[in-house]
């Protein structure tokens, strides 16, 4: 009896061991914006881009659950200190906000640009006195329209326009651009883009840019999963799957050697 009952004792110990070990296993929770290609977006029904990539990529690495959670832009700091997300990685821009999260290394330099209509007539920054001009809310080019701080032309210029008109996302200031209801359209330049493209000839980007910057993932302040996102690009850059990955989406230009 007293072999049985140690027996059984010792199959509960090992039961208990295997669920604390599956509790213990990391879920990997995405957060970032579903309309933001080449970095995040859908088609098909399915969540791709360069970011989404990555993120099952590390999480692959890793041996994570991976979950991607779609989220209002506008609320990714409240999902974040919530806890329903583990960071925020959706071509999220570091410049500016490197006190408000702890994060992974740069891995893409971007610009802020504006797009237009090809016909529309505007050709210079200039030209777009007494226009509209659609940004996302929260957005680094709305940041760099209105930071008060060091920013004496980019004030000057926006200043100059009937509106800066603040949306959602960038399928709604598409839709805006399109139908007249705004001018012009100040975002990033791997979004510009990757819907200029898709427009075929319809829309123009400005030659001269707003601002640059770079891209990195933001974690919570403190979480140690930022240094292990930072080893995966690092690593993943060396052998060459970051290259590809961002060559899929015509990105490589914009890479950061790692």
């Amino acid at each position: 009896m007293k072999k049985k009952l140690f027996v059984l004792v010792l199959l509960a110990v090992m039961t208990l061991g295997l669920f604390a070990g599956c509790a213990k296993q990391e879920e990997f929770v995405v957060g970032f914006d579903a309309s933001f290609p080449p970095y995040g977006y859908v088609e098909n029904g399915e969540y791709v881009g360069f970011d989404i990539d990555l993120a099952k990529e590390v999480a692959k690495r890793n041996g994570w659950n991976i979950k991607l959670q779609a989220i209002d832009w506008n609320s990714k700091d409240f999902e974040l200190n919530s806890g329903t997300i583990s960071c925020i990685w959706n071509g999220f821009t570091m410049n500016g906000r490197e006190d408000k999260y702890t994060w992974t290394r740069a891995y893409v330099d971007n610009s802020q640009v504006v797009v237009v209509k090809a016909d529309s007539g505007i050709n210079e920054l200039s030209d777009l006195a007494g226009k509209t001009v659609a940004v996302q809310d929260d957005s680094s080019a709305l940041a760099v329209l209105t930071n008060t701080e060091d920013n004496d032309e980019m004030l000057a210029l926006a200043a100059t326009f009937n509106k800066l008109d603040k949306v959602g996302d960038y399928d709604t200031a598409f839709m805006n651009l399109a139908s007249g209801a705004v001018d012009a359209i100040a975002m990033d330049i791997g979004v510009a883009q990757f819907k200029v493209k898709a427009g075929g000839d319809k829309y123009k980007i400005l030659d001269k840019q707003l601002a640059s910057e770079q891209y990195g993932v933001g974690f919570r302040q403190g979480s140690d999963l930022a240094q292990a996102l930072s080893d995966f690009f690092a690593a993943s850059y060396a052998d060459g799957s970051m290259v590809e990955c961002a060559e899929t989406y015509g990105i490589q230009a914009a890479l950061i050697a790692q």
